[in-house]
């Protein structure tokens, strides 16, 4: 059971993976400042009618490509049969300018549509439909969202959670848990809206952009120009934003914003006429009023209301039912949600099962997976296994590790997740003795992760095609951890949690890399800056600080197929690779004497000269 402090809530900054590599983009592009400005601004509550400016900009452009390849849906074409590989092949200066051509007078392309199946079918057999833009219009969203974002980050109620900058599913759980365990609110309005992507009013989307201060009227016109996209076999859609579009989920936070800060106002953000000059004074004196103590935490369009009091929680769900109608014009499934007690019946929450049990004289959270997260966890398993059973191979397997390793993860918050897990393992236990008879070895590779996170299992161990299997059941949970306010992606401070600037390279040949790029392709260009802050500014060879004259090789040669991949690139100086190419003997001699090259260096030298298929160079 969870009954830790409000201090221990609190999440360290090494303790988890926040995505820093796209604070590392915006630097690699010089934008970083723009957008902290932006936030800045938005803040103070300026308003913004020259974004167009900065979107068409070319280093906001760029910095697009360079997010949009790093996503696997990138690989996946729309209507035009383009994916990301048709565009990083072209030439730098081809793609900026199309982009700001398209901008100029933007038409969406017809939006590819595709039915995907639930996790789990459902007893109507509906499935999720989800909309694939093409790889154009991915980009230009792509580029119109990284200017809105810090906007709207300014504006967004600090208790929301999904699809935001360094938020997870974790942030969201640990703030429900608090209210319960801490705060005594065992009233759980539990709300499910129908078909929250697929009804979003589009005039009321544009009227709440322009309420936060989006004000450009060119850039609300594309906006609703990308909403009202055709999709192929459907036609022109008059509300909902598509899934799968890369915009969405921040226009549908934009919609729920003002659900948020409508709950807040009632209580945690009510604004009182006496200045009070502690908060605790605040809230006794709130409490003895008529005001309804209620709080909101929300995860894209999954949220919950906690409350002190029944009689609350019953009048904030109708008072809610009639906002969402009249202000969203969006309709709760009344099936779906209720209020509850938290201490007599459980409450699901982003595949966690929560229940308030008492202990000693407090009611704590006590917690499962979901009857659905259990269900697609053993599916999930189950088709590996069948897999392996066909395909008796170490990848297979390692696979397999990968997925039961990822559960693991994404659950440990449960505090009965080992008891959850044991029960998926009872029902995979027949199949997995079957492949033990098929392809179970004595002995196994075991991986480093192995070691770490199941060092201390005493079960049976389980080897299947020389590989060690990880235990299904073997997991410790670890508790949530509050989220803390103070990270921010768009000022330095936030940024001082997470994030160090660019450090140990040349900043002025490192803007000279950005404004004199190669007439080669995009993909070239945008790895050329990455290899130079990954080599922190020497040569790959020799260690040496690079100049001007610097230079890309390709490890394996264009005329053998090589590709402008990063894996396939190096920097280097001139010289050095004069003398990577170098045939002659007395070519090779100059350039080795005038470069004194170390056995170190000779070494990498006739690695990377093997590749080419040149001959070895004899270190002194």
């Amino acid at each position: 059971m969870y009954e830790l402090d409000t201090k221990s809530f609190i999440k360290a900054p090494k303790e988890k993976a926040l995505k820093r590599e796209v604070l590392r983009y915006n630097e690699y592009y010089r934008i970083q400042s723009t957008f902290d400005n932006l936030y800045k601004q938005s803040k103070e509550g300026q308003k913004f009618n020259h974004l167009y400016d900065i979107i068409t900009s070319r280093d906001n452009i760029l910095l697009a490509y360079r997010k949009v390849k790093r996503n696997k849906g990138s690989k996946t074409a729309g209507t035009n049969k383009h994916n990301i590989k048709f565009w990083e092949e072209r030439n730098i200066e081809e793609y900026v300018t199309y982009i700001q051509k398209r901008l100029e007078n933007y038409v969406p392309q017809t939006v590819r549509r595709k039915e995907i199946p639930k996790e789990i079918a459902k007893p109507n057999g509906k499935k999720r439909p989800l909309g694939i833009p093409c790889i154009e219009d991915r980009l230009i969203q792509q580029c119109i969202k990284q200017v809105l974002e810090p906007i709207c980050e300014a504006k967004f109620f600090e208790h929301s959670y999904g699809f935001r900058p360094n938020r997870s599913t974790e942030d969201a759980v640990a703030y429900a848990i608090r209210k319960v365990n801490q705060d005594k609110c065992y009233y759980v309005v539990d709300v499910d809206i129908k078909g929250f992507f697929d009804n979003v009013n589009h005039g009321k989307l544009l009227k709440q952009m322009w309420s936060i201060g989006i004000q450009d009227k060119k850039v609300l016109s594309i906006i609703s120009k990308m909403l009202k996209a055709e999709i192929k076999g459907i036609g022109i859609p008059d509300e909902g934003t598509p899934q799968g579009g890369i915009l969405s989920p921040l226009l549908a936070n934009i919609v729920l914003n003002e659900l948020d800060w409508w709950i807040a106002s009632q209580w945690q953000y009510f604004k009182t006429n006496f200045k009070y000059t502690q908060e605790a004074h605040q809230y006794r004196a709130m409490k003895k009023s008529k005001l309804k103590e209620i709080f909101i935490v929300r995860y894209a369009d999954d949220f919950k209301i906690f409350c002190r009091k029944k009689d609350d929680a019953n009048k904030i769900f109708e008072a809610l039912k009639q906002w969402l109608r009249e202000r969203l014009s969006l309709e709760i499934s009344e099936e779906k949600s209720q209020v509850i007690d938290i201490r007599r019946t459980h409450s699901d929450f982003l595949g966690i099962k929560l229940k308030a049990y008492k202990k000693k004289k407090k009611w704590i959270i006590q917690s499962h997976m979901t009857d659905k997260a259990m269900k697609q966890a053993e599916d999930k398993i189950r088709k590996q296994l069948n897999y392996i059973r066909k395909n008796r191979k170490p990848y297979a397997v390692q696979n397999l590790n990968r997925i039961i390793a990822g559960l693991h993860n994404e659950y440990k918050m449960a505090t009965q997740v080992s008891k959850d897990f044991n029960k998926i393992k009872y029902k995979l236990f027949k199949i997995i003795m079957n492949l033990t008879k098929l392809c179970g070895t004595k002995t196994g590779y075991i991986t480093k992760e192995y070691e770490d996170k199941y060092k201390n299992y005493k079960g049976e161990e389980v080897n299947l095609v020389k590989i060690r299997m990880y235990p299904i059941e073997c997991i410790k949970t670890k508790p949530p951890k509050l989220f803390n306010q103070k990270i921010n992606n768009y000022s330095k401070e936030g940024r001082k949690f997470i994030h160090t600037d660019l450090q140990n390279i040349n900043k002025e040949l490192f803007n000279y890399l950005l404004d004199n790029p190669l007439n080669e392709s995009v993909e070239l260009n945008d790895n050329r800056i990455s290899l130079y802050t990954a080599q922190k500014g020497r040569c790959a060879i020799t260690n040496r600080p690079l100049q001007e004259d610097l230079e890309l090789h390709h490890v394996t040669p264009r005329s053998q197929g090589g590709k402008d991949t990063y894996k396939n690139l190096i920097l280097i100086s001139s010289n050095v690779h004069k003398i990577l190419h170098a045939t002659q003997k007395e070519t090779i001699k100059k350039y080795k004497d005038l470069l004194h090259l170390s056995k170190k260096a000779v070494k990498k030298l006739n690695r990377y000269r093997n590749y080419m298929g040149n001959e070895m160079i004899m270190s002194e």
